[in-house]
């Protein structure tokens, strides 16, 4: 796992605030060391040369990770290719 950033805070919209250290695509899962699952990537926001990201929370207890660091999940839908299912007659 490569570290992406640090999670910063929580909003009021109930996103967690999230910044960043290296570049990430929206759709991107965060985990944390452990590799727990914390949150998905919904938008970039800021400055190019040091920008933060708008993230939904995937866990309940999202307050014990702020001030944590966060990293970029290998198995990530956003990386993935759309499988589709031909339909059968």
């Amino acid at each position: 796992m490569q570290e992406v950033g640090e999670i910063m805070h929580l909003a009021g919209s109930g996103r967690v605030i999230i910044q960043l250290s290296t570049e990430l695509v929206e759709g991107q899962i965060l985990c944390d060391e452990k590799g727990t699952r914390v949150a998905k990537v919904n938008e970039l926001i800021g400055p190019v040369s040091r920008p933060f990201a708008s993230a939904t929370p995937l866990t309940n207890n999202i307050k014990k990770y702020i001030g944590k660091n966060v990293f970029a999940s290998q198995e990530s839908p956003a990386n993935k290719p759309k499988k589709f299912r031909r339909r059968k007659n």
